[in-house]
């Protein structure tokens, strides 16, 4: 019986599949269907790879852009550094330009003359005990010992020692220095002597019924044999009366900035070098 049943079965199945093969063959609906399925089967597969393939695609032209946009802001950021160096360099001409218009306007009494020099270095000498500056003109340009050294807006020092190319200049607030000098207002006269590197300076014997008041101008008086008259040199800024002294205590600030000077003025004596 069992092989009478599967001998049956199987040729009611080949029935079968000769039928939907004959129905198929007739109105292709099964091919019509299989073709879509296996369509449908493809996109079902396809779409994730897609997906990756565009995220993949995206991320290396986002790449590719942040590394154009890194390259592009590096090159600004160069030329931004550039800038600011040119700027720099501009300000400083400019500053230069007015340092050095401020210095050409001024003119020197006669028998003076002004030679122009550039500061190269400060507090120059052995363990720089001595308050000092070195200008790049020498003995060639009339720089020779005691040769005034000024800037526009007052007294800088005099000549130290000189080379035929450099100076050492011997600063105001320097403790050796001198200079004999009067108030622009009263007429009182005194020495102006230094006190050491960041100390006010001291205008020595002033008698105390002299008349001296505090904020008035010091001016060379030209009778130190070095200075011509009439130099601006410091400003008082505070005045003591002591009971114990004949003279008055008075103290005084440089009108010039001693620690930043980039150029100076050298007022050379045509008289004494014997020049025009």
């Amino acid at each position: 019986m069992r092989p009478k049943r599967f001998i049956a079965f199987l040729l009611l199945i080949i029935f079968l599949l000769l039928s939907i093969y004959t129905w198929n063959w007739r109105t292709g609906v099964l091919d019509r269907t299989s073709s879509k399925l296996g369509l449908e089967l493809i996109a079902w597969i396809a779409s994730p790879l897609l997906w990756t393939r565009e995220k993949l695609h995206s991320s290396w032209e986002a790449y590719i852009d942040l590394r154009d946009v890194h390259e592009e802001n590096r090159k600004l950021q160069s030329r931004i550094r550039n800038l600011h160096i040119t700027l720099s360099r501009l300000y400083e001409e400019a500053s230069e330009v007015q340092r050095l218009r401020a210095l050409h306007n001024f003119h020197p009494p006669a028998p003076w003359n002004f030679e122009g020099g550039r500061v190269v270095a400060m507090r120059f000498g052995p363990q720089a005990l001595v308050d000092s500056l070195l200008v790049d003109k020498g003995t060639r340009h009339g720089a020779v010992p005691d040769t005034p050294v000024i800037t526009p807006q007052g007294v800088v020092g005099r000549v130290l020692r000189s080379s035929p190319s450099l100076a050492n200049v011997l600063l105001i607030t320097d403790p050796n220095s001198r200079v004999a000098i009067l108030g622009r207002d009263h007429r009182t006269q005194g020495i102006l002597v230094g006190q050491g590197p960041h100390q006010e300076l001291q205008m020595q014997y002033v008698p105390l019924n002299d008349r001296l008041l505090a904020g008035e101008v010091l001016v060379t008086s030209g009778m130190d044999g070095i200075f011509p008259k009439g130099l601006p040199v410091a400003r008082v800024k505070n005045i003591e009366r002591p009971n114990t002294s004949l003279f008055q205590v008075v103290k005084a600030e440089p009108l010039v900035d001693l620690r930043n000077l980039e150029e100076v003025l050298l007022l050379v004596n045509l008289a004494t070098n014997g020049k025009d």
